[in-house]
Order: structure tokens, then C-alpha cells, then sequence
């Protein structure tokens, strides 16, 4: 592996340091301070799109002739937790496609990647796409989905409820995940573009959380939606060849070391306030300070090191199913081992609720739970460690 960042990398994370310190944050403590999602309006926003921010990784161009590597998944890693760094909610409520995109890139037609994916090529005003996997009765265990498809001549009708789904409500379009008979299981799964606007599509109401305020996590319903059969990701041929959960797990599978990245970027936050606050406070004299500031350090690289081996076998096309799983589960638990230093070495300050580091210790809860909980990834690295099959449902 090569650990040094390319050029191009270099001056994104050039733009997303200045750009944390100067936007980022202002705007995440403003969000928290109101306990409200950024609004689709907030100049911030416009300000991103002006920047160039918010497109599509997709460059309309026919796919190329399969190569040894692809992509810079490390170099999005990198980004993501510079700026996390500074606030994750707010690098959530970014426009863009999200995580509807790698859907689309992995599993859509040429006709559905043009389509969905050309407006956010030179976006001229803030857009969203969004993803929409968990519902009330199924978040970590995917397979369980209960959304229902049913075609009905040239459309499909979808039924059911979706669960914390990023930016949904605002979203141009919503990946949505159904089932088309939830006896088959994972044989069952289908994946729709489902247009905002469409008829049945409704109910969004956006959730109350803890931390991560600046962005919307939004639950909605679908009733009797009918949306036509050209928006099904891939076509019916794609899930002829047993594809649909599939391509689900290769969407986490890319998106679970980003998350992952994205925990470490809080972490760092959290450990350079809670240096910051020790040194202040006159307590760096004490050993055991030191040895926790530097564990914590330790811990933050590797899992740093464990997002990076993810994604530089994702650019060179090899499974990296564990490699996901394992920066998952590790990143997470590090990143609140930091918050949780900060937060002790607080005190009774840390209960006022004014100090960054209270605000990033409600933060990085959530990344132990999004995307496939710590638990989930420990039972799936488990399960390859044993050698036991995956299950039949």
C-alpha cells in the first residue's frame, strides 16, 4: 500500500480543512445549539454549490475496459475525516447524490445513471438524492426488510415504511429497498428509484436526535406508490441473476469504511479539544493522562489504517467484505474512547452542555449504530473467522 496522498487528494483536503474552520463547524454548532437540521435553504449550501461541491462521482462517460485499479476510494476516505473533523452532520447534509449514488453506479443502467445522475454533474442550485434501507422492524439485519413491490403492468406499487434516511425529504429521488416477496429473503430484494413528487410517497417526518442535528434523518411511508417499472435499479435482468441484496452489500461495502472514516475524523476532534483542555487545566503533569491522550492516539491511527486497507482493495477490485467490517467495528470505539477521555477530563464542565467535546460525545454514538451496527460487523468478521456459511434465508 501506498500511504501517501496524491496530489489531487492534497488539495481537497487543503479546501475541507479551510472550509471546516471557516463554514463547517460555525454551522454545526449553530445547528446544535437549535436543535434543528441546516435548513435546504441556508445559504451555506448555495455556498457549496458554487464551490463546485455536491456532484456525482459519475462522468457520463460509457464504463471503461475493466482495470487492475479503479477509483480513489482512499482519497474520499481522507476527505471524509478532515471533515468530519470539524462537524459530521453537517458533512451529511452536504447536496449530492449521498448514498443513493453507489446504487446507481454499481447496479444501474447507462439509462438510469443518466437520468438520476446528470443533474448533480454541474448542479445549478442544491439538490439531493438520498438511500432508504432501514425500517421500523429492520435496521442492522437488512435481510428483514418488509416494504413490499408488486408489479402492475408497466409500473410497480410499493408499500411499506422507511427509517432514518439521510436528507430524505428534500431529496430530488429516494434509493428505496423493497421486497417482492419476503419469503424468498435476500432473493426478495429490489431496488427503486422513487421520485419525489410521486403519488403514495409522503409522511416524511424528520427525527429527533441526540447529536448529529445539522442533517435530517427522516422516516417517510410509501402507500400504493406507483412508480414505473424503468426505475428499477439495474432492470429485472439484474435481479435474475440473484443480484438484488447483492448489490446492497456492495453499496455497504463501500460506504461501511467511509462511516468508519468518518469516526475517526470525530475521535481526532475529540482528542486535540480534550489535549487542548488537559494542557489548559495543568493536568498534562499526570502520567496517567499522558498514557490515556496517547492510547487514544494509538488507537485513532490504527483505525485509520483499517479504513485505508478497505478501500485500497476496493480501488484494486478485490473483496474487502472483512476489511469493511473490521473498520467498522474498530473506528467507532475509538472515536468514543476519545469522547469519553475529553468528557472525564471535563468534569462537571462537560455537564454544562457549552464545550465541544460534550457536543462530540453525543456525535459519535451514532457511528457505532449507521451502517450496520459494531455488534452486526463482529458477527459477520465471527462467522468468516469459524468458517461458517452465510444463512440460507
Amino acid at each position: 500500500m501506498d500511504l501517501r496522498p496524491d496530489d489531487a487528494t492534497r488539495e481537497r483536503l487543503a479546501q475541507a480543512r479551510t472550509l471546516g474552520r471557516e463554514l463547517i463547524r460555525p454551522v454545526g454548532l449553530e445547528a446544535d445549539r437549535l436543535g434543528r437540521p441546516t435548513p435546504p435553504d441556508h445559504p451555506f449550501f448555495e455556498q457549496l454549490v458554487r464551490l463546485g461541491l455536491g456532484r456525482t462521482r459519475w462522468t457520463g462517460e460509457p464504463p471503461k475496459k475493466r482495470a487492475a485499479v479503479v477509483g480513489n476510494a482512499r482519497g474520499m476516505l481522507c476527505v471524509a475525516e478532515e471533515l468530519s473533523y470539524w462537524d459530521r452532520g453537517v458533512a451529511v447534509s452536504f447536496p449530492g447524490p449521498g448514498l443513493g449514488e453507489p446504487p446507481l453506479l454499481s447496479m444501474g443502467t447507462d439509462e438510469q445513471r443518466e437520468r438520476f445522475l446528470t443533474p448533480f454533474r454541474g448542479s445549478d442550485r442544491p439538490r439531493w438524492g438520498s438511500f432508504a434501507m432501514t425500517e421500523p422492524g429492520a435496521g442492522s439485519d437488512v435481510a428483514g426488510i418488509r416494504a413490499s413491490a408488486r408489479r402492475d403492468g408497466d409500473t410497480w406499487i410499493l408499500d411499506g415504511d422507511k427509517s432514518f434516511a439521510a436528507n430524505a425529504s428534500r431529496a430530488d429521488w429516494i434509493v428505496v429497498w423493497v421486497t417482492v416477496d419476503a419469503s424468498l429473503g435476500r432473493e426478495g430484494h429490489r431496488a427503486f428509484v422513487v421520485e419525489q413528487g410521486t403519488p403514495g410517497l409522503g409522511g416524511f417526518h424528520v427525527e429527533r436526535k441526540m447529536g448529529l442535528k445539522a442533517y435530517e434523518s427522516t422516516s417517510f411511508t410509501l402507500r400504493e406508490c406507483r412508480v414505473p417499472a424503468a426505475n428499477l435499479i439495474g432492470g429485472e435482468e439484474h435481479y435474475a441473476r440473484r443480484a438484488g441484496f447483492k448489490g446492497a452489500m456492495q453499496s455497504f461495502n463501500a460506504t461501511r469504511p467511509t462511516i468508519a472514516a468518518m469516526a475517526v475524523g470525530i475521535g481526532r476532534s475529540a482528542l486535540d479539544e480534550a489535549a487542548a483542555f488537559a494542557r489548559e487545566a495543568g493536568v498534562l503533569r499526570d502520567v496517567r493522562v499522558r498514557d490515556r491522550l496517547e492510547r487514544v492516539r494509538r488507537r485513532l491511527r490504527v483505525a485509520r489504517l483499517l479504513c485505508w486497507r478497505a478501500a485500497w482493495l476496493a480501488d484494486h477490485r478485490q473483496p474487502n467484505v472483512m476489511e469493511a467490517s473490521m473498520s467498522k467495528a474498530f473506528a467507532p470505539t475509538a472515536a468514543f474512547e476519545a469522547a469519553s477521555l475529553g468528557m472525564e477530563l471535563l468534569g462537571m464542565e462537560g455537564g454544562r452542555g457549552d464545550h465541544l467535546i460534550e457536543k462530540l460525545f453525543r456525535d459519535v454514538k451514532a457511528m457505532d449504530i449507521v451502517e450496520g451496527t459494531g455488534q452486526i460487523q463482529r458477527l459477520l468478521m465471527a462467522r468468516k473467522l469459524v468458517g461458517l456459511p452465510r444463512d440460507p434465508a
